[in-house]
């Protein structure tokens, strides 16, 4: 037994997980801001002058160690700690609060005997477990970490730090409705932290519930404003909702609270790049450390950017690693639809159909969409869809383009000449709509026509980008005058 009612209570009440204050970016951070100093205050302030009895006493010592501990000093509280393990070892406090320290000073082996130790000295006791799974999660060790975690709160089902922990384990398994759940019995308690209701708003954004997750996020920021992670994540939410402007508010003063946080500007440079802000998309990549602007998030953005992709196998990975994150990232589905249009068709169709379905009024991704069935050929699909587009965005000159190429290879001759001629007055320069056009009569047997096309296309035409055609109009012409000679063809009308 301890010797004081203050350290027994604080020990053996189960709430100790209110010690365990989580902070989410990245990876979590462990700190213990003890619950032994709260309840303890007055013992702890008549303590603060060691006496020679002290150097005796565990109990003391421990203390001495916790007053350290919750002055930042881990150092000093390890010391005491330890001091107080040669006295005691059979001291399940004093391990525990040993592990904590070492957690502190990141000597994570250390830390893992320590609370090891501590569970082996009180079998029931939750935190330990708890601390212990928060540890081997946060290097990699899942697999580990879920069994102490689950045991944990079937020991102490409200512990905070086991609840969110296990719920970050869940969501790296793609088991977002469980994470659900967990959270909300975390947020269920009074004093839940801002970065629990971050974690949910987090869970629920990846279960697809996106007004819960963003009640979740403003509650994390109604109880700390200054939440990197809430921020962050707040940002992400409504660029899914194309509100570009408050999500790059949300990303601006989170850089501004940790301006080092790579992936933090790195979310602001591909906000950037959704919302058209293409300048200062490129600045943000710019100001990356060298790590990682050669991260596969970044080689991404800059070939989203840049829109050269399709020869570049690396960019093209890069694109998909970056969609494991944000598998709901319309912009990144539409650039792999882009990559691969040429190269793999019916992969092309997959990224923008899904880009489609997650932005549906976006002209965009479904001239996008039409454009890889074109690429597959499967041209009557494609005129429906660009037809729908075209009617909602009479100005959009891709989906004029490809569709006056679907009705071409569909023999519409008549319909695909109106929407070439629509791309030249569009784009005058585009001079092989002038030989779109002079074939399409020549099929049709316009033969008048046709001659003017193919004259105004010689005329015009890049010598170098366009020797093929040349090389065709130059062996029709002579038969095609002689037609026209003979009369043949369809007459114009007078």
């Amino acid at each position: 037994m301890l010797r004081t009612s203050c350290v027994g209570r604080a020990f053996g009440s189960g709430r100790l997980g209110a010690m365990f204050f989580r902070h989410r970016s990245n990876s979590l951070v462990f700190a213990s801001a003890l619950l032994f100093v709260a309840l303890c205050a007055p013992l702890a302030r008549a303590q603060v002058e060691a006496s020679s009895e002290d150097e005796a006493d565990p109990v003391k010592l421990f203390e001495r160690g916790q007053q350290a501990h919750a002055r930042g000093d881990f150092v000093a509280a390890l010391t005491s700690y330890d001091e107080a393990l040669k006295l005691r070892p059979e001291f399940p406090e004093a391990e525990f609060q040993k592990g904590a320290a070492l957690v502190s000073l990141k000597r994570w082996p250390e830390a893992e005997r320590a609370f090891r130790r501590a569970m082996e000295l009180r079998s029931n006791w939750a935190l330990p477990r708890a601390a212990l799974g928060d540890l081997l999660a946060r290097t990699g060790r899942d697999r580990e970490a879920e069994p102490l975690l689950r045991r944990a709160l079937e020991l102490d089902p409200k512990l905070q730090v086991a609840l969110a922990t296990l719920a970050e384990i869940r969501l790296r398994a793609k088991a977002p409705g469980e994470a659900v759940e967990l959270l909300r019995r975390a947020t269920a308690e009074e004093d839940a932290p801002a970065s629990t209701w971050a974690l949910r708003g987090i869970a629920e954004r990846a279960a697809g519930n996106q007004p819960e997750a963003a009640a979740s996020l403003d509650r994390a920021l109604d109880l700390n404003p200054n939440n990197v992670a809430a921020l962050a994540e707040r940002a992400a939410l409504r660029a899914d909702a194309r509100d570009f402007a408050r999500a790059i508010e949300d990303l601006q003063k989170a850089l501004g609270l940790a301006p080092q946080a790579a992936s933090i500007r790195l979310q602001l440079a591909s906000v950037y790049a959704q919302a058209g802000r293409r300048d200062e998309a490129r600045q943000a990549l710019d100001a990356l450390d060298p790590a990682a602007k050669d991260s596969p998030a970044a080689i991404a953005l800059r070939s989203m950017l840049t829109g050269d992709c399709t020869a570049d196998e690396t960019a093209r990975a890069a694109l998909e690693k970056a969609l494991e994150g944000e598998p709901r990232n319309a912009t990144l589905l539409a650039q792999l639809g882009n990559c691969y249009r040429t190269v793999d068709p019916q992969r092309s169709l997959a990224y923008y159909r899904r880009a489609a379905e997650i932005e549906p009024r976006n002209a965009d991704y479904a001239t996008g969409y039409a454009a890889a069935l074109v690429q597959a050929r499967r041209f009557t699909e494609a005129v429906a869809i660009l037809r729908r587009v075209i009617a909602s965005a009479p100005e959009h000159y891709a989906a004029h383009a490809n569709l006056a190429t679907a009705l071409y290879e569909t023999k519409q001759f008549p319909e695909a000449i109106s929407e070439y001629k629509w791309i030249l007055r569009a784009r005058p320069e585009v001079t092989i709509a002038y030989y779109f056009i002079a074939t399409a009569h020549d099929k049709l047997g316009e033969f008048e026509d046709a001659l003017a096309a193919y004259e105004t296309f010689l005329a015009q035409a890049d010598t170098q980008k366009n020797r093929l055609e040349i090389e065709k109009v130059n062996l029709r012409l002579p038969t095609l005058r002689n037609q026209i000679k003979r009369g043949e063809g369809v007459k114009k009308e007078k």
